[in-house]
């Protein structure tokens, strides 16, 4: 038998770019809260909503768990990545079993691509200034 919590509530945090979610997860109904507003209302298109609930999907966990977070700083992508990042890491606290499907679909691992800095004397981080020969 799996050594599985007993489930009250358990805290996470996901990363994602400059995005940063901290992750309640409580048993419940599906119910996913961002800043107080419902995922359907917070992520404006579908792709990223079904983002978020893949992780569900891999673990078979859709309907069985109410997510709460608290997102703050990057954009809308990197937002649903932290948030994606932080209830798989929630999920494994609560069971350790579900690490190994979540590490075979990548949603453990923190995606540490950002946006790399703009260089001085250059218009952007690796784009030149146009050459002119006279």
């Amino acid at each position: 038998m799996a050594m599985v919590k007993k489930m009250d509530e358990i805290l996470a945090t996901g990363r994602r770019k400059c995005a940063v979610a901290r992750v309640r997860l409580t048993a419940g109904t599906g119910k996913i809260v961002i800043n107080g507003k419902a995922m359907n209302e917070y992520f404006p298109s579908e792709a990223l909503c079904g983002y978020v609930c893949q992780v569900f999907d891999v673990v078979d966990g859709a309907g069985k768990y109410d997510v709460a977070a608290n997102i703050d700083g990057g954009g809308v992508a990197g937002q649903a990545g932290a948030l994606r990042h932080g209830v798989a890491r929630a999920l494994v606290k609560l069971n350790e079993e579900f690490r190994a499907a979540l590490k075979a679909n990548g949603m453990m691992t923190r995606d540490s691509r950002v946006k790399e800095r703009k260089k001085p004397g250059q218009p952007g981080a690796r784009r030149r200034f146009q050459f002119s020969k006279r």
